[in-house]
């Protein structure tokens, strides 16, 4: 049996498959997804999706 927040409407391995998301976006959008779902208190997988949204920033980043 799947933890309750794989039991959601859309998952969210669909929805980057779909928006063909590299793996810091995708990592953006499961951790922000469950964040509400598998812990008590949601911000250690925002801290994470933060993480990884950072990574995906600095690649645009350039040296001025």
């Amino acid at each position: 049996m799947n933890p309750e927040y794989y039991e959601r409407r859309v998952q969210p391995i669909d929805l980057i498959d779909a928006f063909d998301l590299n793996f810091n976006l995708g990592n953006v959008i499961k951790y922000t997804a469950r964040a509400n779902y598998k812990h008590d208190n949601p911000k250690e997988d925002l801290i994470k999706a933060i993480y990884y949204l950072r990574r995906e920033i600095k690649k645009y980043e350039t040296d001025k």
